[in-house]
């Protein structure tokens, strides 16, 4: 599968921005950031003003996505819900020797 990056441009502060991402990632953001109920400038600007000085911001923004996922899993099992869930109950309850 070839994943191809696209440049895109954000306005975070009045000032453009540009972000180098895979367009999987990209619709992922949007996607976080509707569920934030946030514009896309202010879910990459706080992503900007968190990662360390010498993150690159398209590098912040894919591990931003990522940690978002992991958490969104973790809630899943905790709450008992979804496929994972049910894999980490029934690994959980089988019988042992």
């Amino acid at each position: 599968m070839k994943s191809q990056v696209v440049k895109r441009s954000v306005v975070i502060g009045g000032r453009k921005t540009s972000i180098s991402i895979e367009d999987l990632f990209w619709r992922s953001l949007k996607e976080i950031a509707k569920d934030k109920s946030q514009t896309l400038s202010q879910l990459v600007g706080s992503i900007k003003s968190g990662r360390s000085e010498n993150a690159n911001l398209s590098s912040a923004i894919r591990v931003y996505i990522l940690s978002d996922l992991r958490a969104r899993i973790a809630a899943a099992v905790e709450a008992g819900v979804g496929p994972v869930a049910g894999q980490a109950w029934h690994a959980q309850h089988r019988a042992t020797p």
